[in-house]
């Protein structure tokens, strides 16, 4: 198992959405996730940046290319591309992954 994190930034004015949109999560999105091999993953706020910082556990071998390039993680993607920053051809949600500087069990 690894941990994996990321950062994504929200549009301004969207935490509302993004929680309603969160808290009705499509059934068949969180079982693909778990297929891909995460067990465990949690989004946070930061209000003054408006950012997002993701972490998740993955389990090894697990399949996220896989995941990526499935039809309900692109309805995803397109379903929250207008309340969250885009890539340069804004066509896919943003990202930055975080490398992990220290943890404590």
């Amino acid at each position: 198992m690894r941990r994996q994190a990321f950062r994504m930034k929200l549009k301004p004015g969207m935490i509302d959405e993004y929680r309603r949109r969160h808290d009705r999560i499509w059934p068949e999105l969180v079982a693909g996730l778990r297929e891909a091999g995460i067990s465990d993953y949690t989004i946070f706020h930061e209000p003054e940046t408006n950012s997002l910082f993701a972490v998740r556990t993955v389990a090894d071998g697990d399949h996220m290319a896989e995941f990526r390039s499935s039809p309900v993680f692109a309805r995803w993607c397109d379903y929250m591309l207008d309340i969250m920053e885009s890539d340069a051809e804004g066509n896919a949600v943003a990202s930055t992954t975080l490398t992990e500087v220290f943890h404590m069990e």
